[in-house]
């Protein structure tokens, strides 16, 4: 499981301050409870799911609520629950953190390497799993893995353009098999307003027109659908310094 490393202070040669190291054990700890949790969840919500449509045909003296009040309850009144608001975030940031810090150490990388390799041989837990981690680390990983720049794609017909973001050179397979010359590159077309959903393509740099507005900039131009431009006083221009 990949975690996030220790924020790095370049050109700076002194710890990370207490909060800096919070917030890196905090986002290991979202890296390693989130697919678990996930996973969980969701294998409880399809077996609720089911148990729904199954114990209306048992009787509800057969049921397990009632058989286990029937064999371990003591006929006394059940306690009257208290809820304070707010105290279950706190309990829960506090354990994120403390999960995060144990699984960078070297035993609770053991520990969850041992558990990824249990899950990986049960099937259907393992593809869950597998997928929710997947996002998990790409949500909540420090790692400058980003898109490389915004771009313009003629796209869906000639005349017309959309924003796109360069990921990265095309690799691999798909390199090899795609009958093209030219340098190419992967490039991500995302909808608006919701930028998680869109299109992956393999393109000719050549046929890309690279913008000057940073990736940010052109996500929100996207997300606002064309309403947020990286210079408000002026959109012709470049970005607003900040």
């Amino acid at each position: 499981m990949t975690l996030p490393p220790e924020p790095d202070n370049q050109g700076r040669h002194r710890r990370p301050g207490l909060m800096a190291r919070a917030r890196s054990n905090f986002l290991a700890g979202l890296i390693i409870i989130a697919p678990i949790g996930l996973t969980f969840w969701l294998i409880y919500t399809v077996v609720g799911w089911v148990d729904s449509w199954v114990w209306p045909f048992v009787p509800g003296r057969y049921r397990p609520a009632a058989l286990t009040d029937r064999w371990f309850g003591d006929g006394t009144a059940e306690m009257i629950p208290i809820d304070v608001q707010g105290v279950g975030v706190v309990i829960f940031l506090l354990f994120t953190v403390l999960v995060g810090w144990l699984g960078k150490g070297f035993i609770g990388r053991a520990v969850i390497r041992s558990g990824e390799r249990l899950v990986n041989r049960t099937p259907v837990v393992r593809s869950v799993y597998g997928g929710v981690k997947q996002i998990a680390e790409t949500v909540f990983s420090q790692r400058d893995t980003t898109f490389e720049q915004a771009c313009l794609v003629e796209f869906p017909r000639k005349g017309i353009w959309r924003i796109a973001f360069i990921s990265t050179s095309a690799r691999g397979e798909i390199a090899e098999r795609l009958p093209q010359d030219a340098d190419l590159a992967t490039v991500f077309m995302p909808n608006t307003p919701n930028p998680t959903a869109g299109f992956l393509m393999f393109l000719p740099r050549a046929d890309l027109i690279i913008l000057d507005m940073s990736v940010e900039d052109a996500a929100k131009l996207v997300i606002s659908a064309g309403l947020v431009y990286p210079n408000p006083k002026d959109p012709t221009g470049p970005a607003a310094p900040e």
